[in-house]
């Protein structure tokens, strides 16, 4: 289970910095910050899969940043099992397993040895540790470059490897920014094959999306953050009424289109 309540991050800009004439109309500017996270909310329980929606620089990235304890949130809670993440960091990492847009892959290593290193970091014992990573490269279909360096992968074969590296301990919670990002249709399936896989075991998954295809498919529940503000968060029905006919891209735009209110959605 995955609470998530009024998160809030400013990022300080320098004195020097002058705003566009677009900057200055947007509500998240100040002379002295930028409000990338302002007011978001919502829950993910378990085996749910959470689609999260929003334009480019919404604040979906911070976001999920701060679920993952990359960031530290200005105000606001995120709690993971009933674990405050804010208070208890290093407990909370234990059970989230988080993929960030860049793979950050081990250019030297190979795709075993990328997965194998973060394994040995959760303290997995060797056993347990090549059973996992067998169990994942089945999975995700990597046996064919599983000795190959990250410097010579495809953009495919390194975002499986970096999706396996993210989950190798078996993480309670996972989250997910753009998994499908730039892939082609086969890896693609391969990568929604494995969400369902995790949703089937009752792991809840929180993933960012541009593609409504994949949010018809595979959530069961919508928040779209538009200017830092959670505008809604609901059911994938609940998501889908708000267009006439159900279509999900006037659904997203319907909610664009509404004036966020400051307590966002809940």
């Amino acid at each position: 289970m995955i609470e998530i309540k009024n998160l809030q991050k400013a990022f300080s800009l320098t004195k020097s910095n002058k705003l566009s004439d677009t900057e200055k109309q947007d509500v998240r500017y100040s002379n002295k910050q930028f409000l990338s996270v302002r007011n978001v909310s919502f829950h993910c329980g378990p085996g749910e899969v959470l689609g999260l929606l929003g334009p480019n620089g919404a604040g979906k990235t911070t976001t999920l940043r701060m679920l993952s304890t990359a960031l530290k949130p200005d105000d606001g809670s995120v709690l993971i099992n009933g674990v405050d993440v804010l208070k208890e960091p290093v407990k909370a990492r234990k059970q989230i397993g988080f993929l960030s847009a860049d793979t950050g892959l081990y250019g030297k290593l190979t795709a075993y040895e990328n997965i194998a290193y973060f394994g040995r970091l959760h303290g997995m014992k060797e056993a347990a540790l090549k059973q996992r990573i067998d169990e994942l490269f089945t999975m995700l279909n990597m046996h064919d470059f599983a000795n190959r360096r990250a410097d010579n992968m495809s953009t495919g074969m390194k975002q499986k490897t970096a999706i396996a590296r993210a989950v190798v301990h078996s993480p309670k919670v996972v989250i997910l920014d753009e998994p499908t990002t730039g892939l082609d249709i086969m890896t693609v399936q391969t990568v929604l094959d494995f969400i369902k896989g995790l949703k089937a075991a009752g792991t809840p998954v929180i993933f960012s999306t541009h593609h409504l295809d994949e949010v018809a498919s595979l959530c069961d529940r919508v928040v779209v953050i538009d200017k830092g503000i959670s505008a809604f968060s609901g059911s994938l029905a609940e998501f889908s009424a708000l267009s006439a006919d159900g279509d999900l891209r006037d659904a997203f735009l319907a909610v664009l289109q509404q004036q966020p209110t400051e307590q966002g959605a809940v």
